[in-house]
């Protein structure tokens, strides 16, 4: 053999073990790599679960403190949820609670939106006897245009935000998409009326000024014109009509009894809606009514 072509040959071999060498190094990045998945997806699989169950006892210490007939939504909005119950504090949680009985429209919604919320006194497992500080407080009693519906005698009541909210981006006027209390559509049929036609009502929503718990509805004119019933209504029969959307609805306490602010629509529900700051809550006022 040539010297030639013993040099070729050690160069090749050299090369060969050059190539494994690389090949050991990226099967060996993979494979940290992979247990670095492994261990990262692990990890947030018990913080999810960890966030899970929180919310279900917290589910359940609700529905037991305030008396409910089923376990309400909740959502503890926290990610990674572990650092959060391990500094005994969340940003923020939510309570919504669908279908609860109402002596005096029958059911209604109640939505409840804490911020930083204080577990020094209670734990990251938040039972029905719980007492929670917390920085600021959403509390809201959604009615649906059903029952109020039913409450006033128009079993076919629809209700609407003002004409001029309707293509706002929120939907509404405040953060949580309510709208204004003022020029409301209401449509439906004023059977007490004697009147047999649908017809829409502009109105106008507000709080009793010596009653914080009772909601006033109050019509202003009837509407007439595209997105309306578009029923003119006689002079003759126009206050009958107007009275029988005119209303006040009474035991709407919010839950916590935190004071109502806002009046309006979101949706086809009538809301009201109250804000908070630095107030110490118990699960037990959750219901009020």
């Amino acid at each position: 053999m040539s010297p030639a072509t013993r040099a070729v040959g050690r160069t090749a071999g050299a090369g060969l073990r050059d190539n494994v060498r690389v090949r050991k190094v990226l099967i060996g990045a993979a494979a940290v790599t992979a247990a670095l998945v492994v261990v990262a997806v692990g990890a947030v699989a018990v913080d999810y679960g960890s966030s899970i169950y929180a919310e279900y006892r917290l589910s359940c210490s609700v529905r037991k403190a305030a008396n409910l007939r089923s376990d309400p939504f909740v959502a503890i909005v926290a990610f990674p949820f572990i650092p959060q119950a391990m500094r005994d504090h969340y940003n923020q949680l939510e309570i919504k609670a669908n279908a609860v009985d109402h002596a005096t429209v029958g059911e209604a919604t109640l939505e409840a939106t804490m911020y930083s919320v204080d577990l020094t006194h209670s734990s990251w497992l938040i039972g029905p006897h719980a007492t929670l500080p917390v920085g600021k407080l959403e509390s809201r009693i959604i009615i649906g245009s059903t029952h109020l519906g039913r409450y006033m005698g128009i079993s076919d009541l629809m209700v609407e935000a003002p004409p001029r909210e309707t293509n706002t981006a929120t939907g509404g006027v405040t953060a949580s998409g309510i709208s204004d209390s003022h020029g409301l559509v209401f449509s439906g049929t004023p059977d007490s009326a004697n009147f047999e036609h649908r017809v829409s009502v502009s109105v106008d929503l507000s709080i009793a000024p010596d009653d914080q718990a009772t909601l006033v509805i109050t019509p202003t004119g009837i509407l007439t014109g595209p997105d309306t019933a578009d029923q003119t209504v006689p002079d003759d029969k126009r206050d009958a009509v107007l009275r029988a959307f005119t209303t006040k609805v009474p035991n709407q306490r919010l839950p916590f009894g935190v004071a109502p602010k806002t009046e309006g629509a979101r949706g086809s529900d009538v809301i009201i809606e109250g804000i908070s700051y630095g107030v110490t809550v118990n699960l037990d006022g959750f219901k009020q009514s």
